[in-house]
């Protein structure tokens, strides 16, 4: 592989191990996936957790997006339930397809994009995977599980609704994945988490693999309640190479922004470029100027139909769609490649998010840029984005020539009044129609 090559779509080359994969133990067919995909040696974490987890070790790992955590709990999962027998549950419900892996995440994108990744590493091993998230096609996703489902991945919501109305069981799991464990309480669904973990067969009669961006408190908690004596592993690889990213932060008060965020845009021409707002309201404020001043964007919001969520981003990948709104929720663990400008119209609260944010462009050996705004608001995150990542960012003064003063206003959105108590939707409630992810 040359110094560029990636083992997935945002794992650099040079951060894998000199460990080979194919030396790992894995059966004959996962290896040929392995070759589809392009895989030859394993990241830090794969190369940490896979032996653990082939031999039968129930394992706790800290990992971020984009560290090969997925194809190792993938690798791992695929392993066990081809060496092993499948034991059919006797007191499953009478035509209920009897999965024997279950892999939870926390948004319908990653559900997604942990289902893409399985597909061509399972090609070869005849085990059928099936996905499942709210938003989007209940009779389809229902039907594929009921079909029979070896591997089923999904969000809490609609695994939960499918679940209660006897579509699969949960009796006859071998192998439970929780992938962005943090995450899952962040978003409110840890009850619902708890209610799937109980359904299965004992901790020690599955394997059991948990990954998570931190091993908080409340995550090992969650470890140790349900899983049999995991073994932690922390890596400290972050995949963001920042000596690939040129970072500039341009002073500037919070009326100006708008009027500094043209200029930029302009400036910079061509490109795939990922704006970063800390709030929904704000963001889609941001789309509609820019929509108003000719440019071609659109927001990532949670808000936005499932449908259009998912064209949306194929839009932006294809670079249809050159200009992405997103706040971080919305954004977490999505795959985007090629993105040349990352810009923080909002500085971020949390240091990590700053550079998980400008992650999103240099990666798999490229360059980038990451343009930030401080303004009075948010300027006191920097001393802490600064101590994070060791340096001091690149500071300037924008002269007035950065700014377009006589942008286009976007008239302002007329918002509905908020409905009661009573209509508020709740994830994991078994409505049919729960959104189950976000």
């Amino acid at each position: 592989m040359s110094d560029t090559e990636t083992v997935d779509d945002a794992t650099p080359r040079k951060l894998v191990t000199d460990t080979r994969l194919d030396a790992l133990g894995l059966h004959d067919s996962i290896v040929s996936g392995l070759n589809t995909r392009g895989f030859t040696h394993a990241t830090p974490i794969q190369a940490e957790t896979l032996p653990l987890a082939l031999a039968g070790v129930d394992i706790a790992g800290q990992a971020h997006t984009g560290t090969g955590k997925t194809a190792a709990f993938l690798l791992a999962t695929l392993d066990r339930l081809i060496r092993q027998a499948p034991e059919p549950s006797e007191h499953a419900p009478s035509g209920a397809a009897q999965p024997r892996a279950l892999i939870l995440a926390p948004t319908r994108e990653l559900a997604d994009q942990i289902y893409q990744d399985a597909l061509p590493l399972a090609a070869d091993t005849g085990l059928k995977c099936v996905v499942c998230y709210g938003g989007t096609g209940y009779d389809t996703q229902r039907e594929a599980i009921a079909a029979g489902v070896d591997i089923l991945i999904g969000t809490p919501g609609r695994l939960i609704d499918y679940y209660k109305q006897k579509i699969y069981t949960l009796k006859a799991i071998e192998v439970a994945v929780l992938d962005e464990a943090d995450r899952m309480f962040d978003l409110g669904f840890i009850d619902d988490i708890r209610y799937m973990l109980r359904k299965m067969p004992p901790p020690g009669r599955r394997q059991n693999l948990l990954f998570s961006a931190t091993l908080s408190h409340r995550v090992l908690e969650l470890a140790y309640e349900h899983m049999n004596d995991p073994k932690l592993v922390r890596t400290d690889t972050e995949t963001v190479n920042i000596g690939a990213i040129e970072q500039k932060l341009y002073h500037v008060s919070k009326d100006d922004k708008l009027a500094l965020l043209i200029g930029v845009l302009r400036r910079i021409g061509d490109g795939r470029t990922l704006i970063f707002i800390n709030t929904k309201r704000m963001a889609e404020r941001i789309q509609d100027t820019l929509i108003a001043n000719g440019f071609n964007a659109a927001t990532l919001s949670g808000d936005v139909a499932q449908n259009k969520r998912l064209r949306l981003l194929e839009e932006f990948k294809t670079g249809q769609l050159p200009i992405m709104v997103a706040t971080d929720v919305a954004a977490r663990g999505l795959h985007i490649p090629d993105v040349s400008h990352v810009i923080n119209f909002d500085l971020p609260q949390d240091a990590q998010d700053y550079v998980h944010r400008i992650g999103r462009t240099a990666r798999a050996g490229n360059t980038g840029q990451a343009i930030s705004f401080a303004c009075e608001e948010y300027v006191y995150s920097l001393p802490d984005i600064e101590a994070y990542i060791e340096h001091k960012i690149d500071a300037e003064m924008p002269t007035e020539d950065a700014f377009v003063r006589d942008y286009t206003r976007a008239p302002q959105r007329k918002r509905k009044p908020r409905s009661g108590g009573n209509n508020r939707r709740r994830g994991g409630n078994g409505n049919r129609r729960s959104p189950g992810g976000r």
